[in-house]
């Protein structure tokens, strides 16, 4: 698979991005670089490559692993000490300076 000249001002222009010539031919030849690398590494053959553990699973999130402490070092002191109710939904609409009674309503920052 390769990315043409429209794939990267169709993306640039999904993210509202003005790319020069010059960023755009770069972006073009560095995302086919890397698509070409991915190939590269699918002609890998993996079957019998056993599976790592997972990212979740480092940080103890898994409750099967809870009081463990195989993972100690990175647990976050808010995942250790429970999580903090959040504000009742009428109450953070309450000081809103504008709302439509379910959301905040909030000025418009990106334009075309």
């Amino acid at each position: 698979m390769k990315v043409d000249e429209k794939d990267v001002s169709y993306v640039a222009d999904l993210a509202n991005l003005e790319l020069s010539d010059e960023e755009r031919a770069r972006m073009l030849r560095d995302l086919n670089s890397i698509l070409g690398y991915i190939e590269h590494l699918n002609e890998l053959d993996t079957d019998n490559v056993a599976p790592m553990a997972q990212v979740s699973d480092r940080y103890g999130v898994d409750e099967i692993l809870q009081g463990t402490d195989r993972f100690a070092y990175a647990s976050r002191e808010d995942i250790l000490n429970g999580l903090r109710k959040s504000l009742p939904h009428d109450e953070a609409l309450q000081n809103a300076p504008e709302t439509d009674e379910t959301f905040l309503i909030v000025p418009k920052v990106i334009e075309r």
